[in-house]
């Protein structure tokens, strides 16, 4: 029979199977590097197989260690399910579960202070790690690294499940003082005739704006791209440039200064925001807790709630 020094070991296991780096994994635990070096060394004596070994600056797996890696996955989640109280009887403040969330910097800077203010008061020995968002790739909430990809509805992959959270717009933002704001109506062609900054990861110049301004025969004139909203107001703040940005972003900026938001003034497609997960955690009681939580802070309060929805 398995000792309960095994059943952390296999825990050690997931996460440096997972993470590739006894530093990360050390991290996703809580634990030190040395005491995670220790487990590994354990490990390795208990398999009989190096498992994670150096390659230049970076650890890659053996072969054995790919083998284990989806078999060790799922032992942990069957275990975690096996361990906790089912449905209704669970009890929040019993939870002692580190949540990971990748989601991008608007999301983050609009919702997160809640979250973690709803957990802390319910759910104190909870821990959320937000994880930034580079790209689309499943691959994490299939690995197991993400609980939960927080994004634009038609970013998941197969076998993934997604809920809407709520319907976001992009608003305008200028600085006070801006010329727009000189006369009484913000015409769409005084609009694209503005310089703009265009907020994109990949350094895209065109978005759903320039697709809604290409309709009526316009084009704006893009003078900066930058990687976060958060740079984007702050070129605004100290330029003639508009930047545009959803407006749950602005809504939920605790610190606007001297910015001025106006909607935009022509039609564009709303943005739905959900929230997507694997379907190996959907009945997992401590996961369905975390989705509810933040369906709660983000749905307005006149909004059904609507059922998750498998992306095939």
């Amino acid at each position: 029979m398995p000792t309960e020094a095994d059943l952390n070991l296999l825990l050690a296991l997931n996460a440096l199977l997972s993470e590739g780096s006894v530093a990360k994994a050390a991290e996703r635990l809580g634990l030190s590097e040395s005491a995670m070096s220790r487990a590994l060394a354990r490990l390795r004596e208990a398999t009989a197989d190096q498992l994670l070994v150096r390659a230049g600056r970076g650890m890659v797996l053996t072969p054995r260690a790919l083998v284990l890696r989806d078999r060790v996955r799922d032992l942990v989640q069957e275990s975690r399910a096996v361990l906790q109280p089912a449905g209704v009887d669970l009890d929040p403040g019993t939870l002692q579960n580190l949540f990971t969330i990748r989601a991008n910097d608007g999301f983050i800077e609009a919702f997160a202070h809640r979250l973690v203010s709803r957990i802390a008061r319910v759910a104190p020995a909870v821990r959320l790690r937000f994880a930034p968002k580079p790209d689309k790739d499943v691959r994490p909430l299939r690995e197991g690294l993400l609980d939960l990809d927080i994004g634009v509805l038609g970013e998941a992959g197969p076998e993934v499940l997604v809920q809407a959270l709520f319907r976001d717009r992009f608003i305008a933002v200028v600085r006070d003082g801006h010329p727009l704001l000189a006369e009484s109506e913000i015409t769409v062609e005084r609009y694209a005739a503005c310089g703009h900054v265009v907020t994109s990861r990949h350094g895209r110049t065109a978005g759903p704006v320039d697709d809604a301004l290409a309709g009526l025969g316009l084009a704006r004139n893009t003078a900066v791209v930058v990687p976060s909203f958060n740079t984007a107001l702050s070129v605004a703040a100290a330029t003639d440039l508009v930047a545009s940005i959803p407006a749950s972003y602005f809504e939920h900026l605790r610190e606007r200064g001297s910015l001025r938001a106006f909607p935009l003034p022509m039609p564009t497609a709303a943005i739905t925001v959900s929230q997507m997960w694997h379907p190996r955690l959907d009945r997992d009681p401590a996961h369905r807790w975390l989705r509810g939580v933040v369906l709660d802070i983000c749905r307005p309060l006149d909004e059904p709630v609507a059922p998750p929805t498998e992306r095939t």
